[in-house]
């Protein structure tokens, strides 16, 4: 009789013990299945919502760093903070990272008679600005990088040509809107009369005519997510942040970074000598990456780069913000599926060895008969195998099902109360509208996150499984090496 029918006989002819080591490694099984499970899905929710958000990075004002410049009475570094350089963002740009970028110089105007978009009554809250302000906002290409990123879409008329970026002809593209608010269309002129402001001693500000800039609208454009996520379950700051945002967008201009120098410098030449010379020139890039992989190795780079008082913010941010849970997730599966699997190799290991103790006469029957220690040890591993996957395979269904209830109802809970304490997740720099405009709810990484049978699950699964037996079979092959049919038989 071989090996394989006496493992055969062996597993039938003592079932209540076979069903013991089945039980054991069922249970067993179902932690690391579902562990396993959820790492995985946590791993697949994190790169799903990435690519969503995209692999853009633009380096930042940071705000909190200034503010604690402020505090700690270096307000120079809050007013005359160093400025990004055109050599220093075309340096960053010839990273072997970045697929393409863009940058844009920025002017913030304050506006008299021109009419934007203003927040709407958000509850028994009623907002109110005593002044109106439009952005213009730059770019060297015939396609922003707000339209090639669809966070905004042309609607009407075209885009600005080569020929206008590379110059400052007074064209732009505004948003229709604004464009409505102020009964105009595509190749209509808009007037932005400006106003100038200074503080007084008081506190208040002091505002005085400034200068008419004539612009001419070649094309309307709409935002194309701001409105995607108004469910009842959305936080008041969720809300307010996303208005605050939108607001913010459909009040900008898109011109040529010549125009936005040129309206800088007639505007600078309206204010006071002191105040000239504290205004420096804002640019704001934006690099795109060829992968979201690519996100960190690029902040790393350019990190050294960059002035005092910036920092550098990406697109997939966003999910660091509202993914801790997910995250936290991950990192305790990953620690279960080690402890389960130490735990497998002592409990199984242990099990074998105790079962084996009774069939040492039978295994130095063999031995005196002239079988071989290396047949009984293939038996050994046979019986094991055979057990251990008809276990595994069942724990890898009832695992996978165990897996998604447990994560789905600990991202539930967490995510409500992360959404309870979270102060806001828009990313909004100071004076205008962020270069990365994107946004997150937790309810959004909830509807992405799916546990699921995948190849890369039930492989991994059965591997860890399998080997995790193996490797438990080692305690009772050295058992058998040790055997001597003399001392047995006698």
């Amino acid at each position: 009789m071989n090996y394989w029918k006496r493992a055969k006989s062996s597993i039938f002819r003592s079932k209540g013990k076979s069903l013991i080591l089945f039980a054991v490694i069922f249970v067993l099984g179902n932690v690391i299945a579902g562990a396993i499970a959820i790492q995985q899905s946590t791993a697949n929710v994190e790169k799903k919502m990435k690519q969503q958000l995209g692999a853009t990075v633009a380096p930042e004002l940071d705000l909190n760093k200034i503010l604690e410049q402020n505090e700690n009475g270096e307000v120079q570094a809050t007013s005359q903070h160093e400025s990004l350089k055109e050599e220093t963002i075309k340096k960053m740009g010839s990273s072997p990272y970045v697929k393409d970028y863009d940058y844009s110089y920025l002017a913030y105007l304050t506006v008299k008679n021109f009419k934007t978009y203003e927040l709407k009554q958000q509850g028994d809250m009623q907002f109110s600005t005593p002044f109106k302000s439009m952005t213009l906002k730059g770019s060297n290409s015939t396609e922003p990088m707000d339209f090639k990123n669809k966070k905004v879409k042309l609607v009407d008329g075209r885009m600005l040509t080569k020929e206008e970026l590379s110059g400052k002809k007074p064209v732009a593209l505004i948003s229709k809107k604004v464009a409505d608010e102020n009964g105009l269309s595509v190749g209509d002129q808009m007037v932005l009369d400006t106003l100038s402001l200074a503080p007084k001693e008081d506190g208040t500000m002091d505002s005085q005519d400034s200068t008419e800039h004539a612009v001419k609208i070649v094309g309307l454009f709409e935002p194309i997510k701001l409105d995607k996520k108004k469910s009842d379950g959305q936080s008041g700051q969720e809300s307010m942040n996303q208005q605050i945002t939108e607001m913010e967008l459909y009040n900008t201009a898109f011109v040529s970074n010549g125009l936005v120098r040129e309206v800088n410098k007639i505007e600078a030449e309206n204010l006071p000598a002191e105040s000239q010379k504290e205004m420096s020139e804002e640019v704001a890039p934006i690099f795109t990456l060829k992968s979201p992989d690519d996100v960190d190795a690029f902040k790393a780079e350019i990190k050294p780069l960059l002035p005092s008082g910036y920092k550098a913010v990406a697109s997939t941010d966003e999910f660091d913000k509202v993914g801790a849970s997910v995250k936290r997730l991950s990192k305790i599966s990953g620690y279960v599926v080690l402890l389960a699997v130490l735990a497998s190799l002592l409990i199984i290991s242990l099990v074998v060895v105790l079962f084996m103790k009774d069939r040492r006469h039978e295994w130095g029957i063999y031995l005196s008969l002239g079988e071989h220690r290396k047949n009984i040890m293939k038996q050994v591993v046979a019986e094991l195998l055979v057990i251990s996957v008809a276990a595994l395979l069942i724990s890898l269904i009832s695992g996978n099902v165990l897996g998604k209830m447990v994560s789905e109802s600990l991202i539930a809970g967490d995510t409500l109360d992360q959404a309870a304490q979270n102060v806001g997740n828009q990313m909004i720099s100071m004076g205008g509208v962020s270069v990365l405009g994107s946004s997150l709810s937790n309810q959004d990484v909830l509807s992405n996150y799916e546990v699921r049978f995948t190849l890369p699950y039930i492989a991994t699964f059965l591997i860890a499984g399998i080997g995790t037996i193996l490797l438990a079979a080692i305690l009772p092959l050295t058992y058998v090496m040790r055997l001597n049919p003399k001392k047995i038989m006698m």
